[in-house]
C-alpha cells in the first residue's frame, strides 16, 4: 500500500509539470534553423511578418503566405509553387518556447488518405 502512494503522489507531480509556451514571441521576427542534407549539417534563416515568412537557404529564397490558427499553430503555403508538392499547405505547431527559441512540429494541413501521415520536428531561434 505505501508503495502505491508512493506512485500515486510521484505521478500526480509529474502531471503537474508544463511545458513553457508563449508563442506570441515568435509570431513574427527573423529565425535560423538548422537542417541536414545528404549528412551534412546546414544553417538556414527565415524572416516572419504577420502574412509572410521568407525563407533563405542553400543560397535561394523561397516565399509563403501566413495564416495564423492561433498564437501557436499556422499554416503556410507557398506563393509560387515549382510542383505539386509545393502546392501543399503546411501545418506548424509550435510545441514548446525558451527566452530565445522554440520548438515545432509540421506537417501537410490536408491529410492524404493514401500516404502515411509524416510528422517533423525542429527549433528556430529568434535573432532579431
Amino acid at each position: 500500500m505505501r508503495h502505491f502512494l508512493l506512485l500515486l503522489l510521484s505521478l500526480c507531480f509529474i502531471n503537474c509539470y508544463q511545458v513553457e509556451r508563449d508563442c506570441t514571441e515568435f509570431k513574427t521576427g527573423t529565425f535560423e534553423f538548422s537542417y541536414t542534407v545528404d549528412g551534412i549539417e546546414k544553417t538556414g534563416k527565415f524572416v516572419r511578418t504577420d502574412r509572410y515568412n521568407i525563407d533563405y537557404f542553400d543560397n535561394k529564397i523561397d516565399s509563403a503566405s501566413v495564416r495564423w490558427i492561433n498564437d501557436c499553430e499556422f499554416i503556410q503555403k507557398e506563393l509560387h509553387p515549382k510542383n505539386k508538392d509545393g502546392q501543399k499547405a503546411i501545418h506548424f505547431k509550435i510545441i514548446s518556447t525558451t527566452d530565445d527559441s522554440y520548438s515545432f512540429e509540421y506537417k501537410l494541413a490536408a491529410k492524404d488518405p493514401y500516404k502515411k501521415e509524416r510528422v517533423e520536428k525542429g527549433t528556430a531561434k529568434k535573432i532579431d
